[in-house]
């Protein structure tokens, strides 16, 4: 969710319901908006937001930071909505703690990690197999990660969300006091990006907590990491080119180790785990691991230093070693089942498209015999 860490809590992933109706790409070319004057045309407010907690004070930060003039800065939060069903929605991501083993990451991985998904990702990957590649040689992060977050993130865009991102970072910046510094900042982003990007503000849809795109990147993921990999002078997440170069970017960003393994499945002696911290944030020495009696099932490449992950899955607790690129995968969700959801539907399309190229050599050699 780049960057798409505001939830802190998967189950976010799950809320977005169904495509945007319209498409960035969709919006003005013009990088001067047009909009009606505010009423009594110096900057004052109307509507939902015309009373809000610091809202003044945005407006004159935009003009101060920005060059917005208050006028339009204005006009544009007079016609943002507050939705009380964002308030309510936010309110219930705040993560629940299980007392015991109940399951609960077989129970997300079914959403992500099924038939479907992979036969779409390798689908997906075919369509955009150039740029995929491109994306690899630049940024040296593999195709299949890049196509798992889209996966993950919206069905490889067939759900992209349906709340306007103005209406969804106005009511979170001025009407949910928990997260307003945040989203605030967020906002100011957004109205950034839609000047310079020439978009119209009302037009780009996405999640009730204003991310956007294939990828799901909140606006001040947008400034830093989303990159022009159509070559038309545009950042536009709502194409899928485009944001396979601002996923890979994303990830070199932020650390990824090109040609290094990302998790491996861990031997567990009974009991060696008890008490040991675990997640995506924990680190350990691999020879202090094994002297505990927990040791990798598959080779590291040299690694020495890991993360032990712990998996409430069906049937008991799994263990695995994450590795940098693990952690690299949490800073687009800060969630150690988000990280692990990636990796296998990676691994699931990778493998699923090896299955076609098998395929494919062996039509090949056939015709080759005859």
């Amino acid at each position: 969710m780049p960057a798409l860490v505001l939830l802190v809590a998967f189950w976010s992933l799950t809320l977005l319901t169904g495509c945007g109706a319209t498409a960035a790409r969709d919006a003005p070319s013009s990088s001067v908006l047009v909009m009606p004057a505010a009423a009594g045309g110096s900057g004052a407010l109307y509507g939902d937001f015309a009373a809000a907690p610091g809202v003044d004070r945005f407006i004159r930060r935009m003009e101060r930071q920005h060059g917005f003039s208050p006028a339009h800065t204005a006009a544009v939060l007079s016609r943002a909505q507050r939705k009380q069903s964002i308030i309510e929605l936010m309110d219930r991501q705040a993560p629940r703690r299980s007392k015991g083993p109940n399951g609960a990451w077989s129970r997300y991985r079914a959403k992500f990690v099924t038939p479907d998904m992979i036969a779409k990702g390798a689908a997906f990957w075919l369509r955009h197999a150039a740029a995929l590649d491109r994306a690899e040689s630049r940024y040296g992060v593999p195709a299949d990660y890049i196509v798992a977050i889209m996966g993950v993130e919206t069905r490889f865009g067939g759900y992209l969300g349906k709340t306007r991102i103005i209406d969804a970072l106005a009511t979170l910046a001025f009407a949910y006091p928990r997260r307003a510094d945040y989203f605030t900042d967020e906002l100011e982003a957004f109205l950034v990006m839609v000047r310079d990007e020439g978009m119209d503000p009302f037009q780009p849809r996405g999640s009730f907590a204003g991310a956007m795109g294939l990828g799901q990147f909140m606006p001040s993921s947008f400034q830093r990491y989303a990159v022009d990999f159509t070559g038309d002078g545009r950042r536009d997440l709502w194409n899928p080119v485009d944001t396979i170069g601002s996923v890979a970017n994303y990830f070199k960003a932020h650390g990824w180790r090109e040609g290094e393994r990302v998790a491996v499945r861990a031997r567990v002696r009974p009991g060696a785990a008890t008490g040991l911290k675990t997640g995506f944030d924990s680190r350990y020495e691999v020879e202090d691991l094994a002297r505990r009696g927990i040791s990798p099932v598959g080779p590291l490449g040299g690694v020495r230093r890991v993360s032990l992950l712990e998996l409430d899955a069906r049937g008991g607790y799994q263990y695995w070693l994450g590795l940098t690129n693990f952690y690299v995968i949490t800073r687009y969700n800060h969630s150690t089942y988000y990280a692990m959801a990636v990796h296998q539907l990676a691994a699931a399309i990778r493998a699923h498209r090896g299955g076609w190229d098998r395929v494919r050599v062996s039509t090949a050699a056939s015709r080759d015999r005859l």
